[in-house]
């Protein structure tokens, strides 16, 4: 969580590197616009080991305008963001920007990809709150099994698509994820 820059930097960028030294995944939520604004030095200490970033459309055009990307395209965002100098050049840096119901973005060093969000009925929300972690927790629930990309945005909509149907980030008792 990019939250954790704003109570220890040090220790974020020791995990970090940690992670980077030993082929381990690091991943980084973007977490909220101030972040980039306001912990604009210790986040981009941390971006070159950063292996997968994720953020939603409003933290990604905020630190697009921090970084000086002069551009306001998601997709160039993600592009441009996944192109940051790394480290750790044995993993490819991956940037998922979610935005609500329209498509989530994936940068790879190859290409910028889209995919739709699973759609929801209007009627069946009841509370967005959550749904972001929700899809991050998704996503890397296959990640972690080195299932392949498309697989884990697909974790991560059915992730949010549950949250998002319930009060507060709770979960149904056996989720059904296949």
């Amino acid at each position: 969580q990019g939250f954790f820059l704003t109570v220890s930097p040090e220790a974020v960028l020791k995990v970090a590197t940690q992670a980077s030294a030993n082929n381990k995944i690091f991943s980084l939520n973007l977490s909220a616009p101030f972040i980039s604004q306001f912990y604009k030095e210790p986040m981009m200490k941390v971006m070159p080991y950063v292996d997968v970033l994720f953020g939603n459309e409003t933290e990604a055009a905020t630190f697009a305008r921090e970084q000086g990307f002069e551009t306001e395209d998601i997709k160039e965002i993600a592009r441009k963001t996944q192109a940051l100098p790394k480290v750790n050049t044995k993993r490819q840096r991956i940037v998922v920007f979610t935005q609500g119901k329209d498509d989530t973005i994936l940068a790879t060093e190859n290409e910028v990809t889209t995919f739709p969000v699973l759609v929801s009925d209007q009627s069946e929300i009841v509370d967005t709150n959550g749904a972001g972690d929700a899809f991050v927790g998704g996503f890397l629930s296959q990640l972690v099994y080195d299932r392949p990309v498309t697989e884990c945005i697909r974790a991560g909509h059915y992730a949010a698509s549950v949250i998002i149907k319930r009060s507060g980030c709770t979960f149904p008792e056996k989720p059904d994820f296949h």
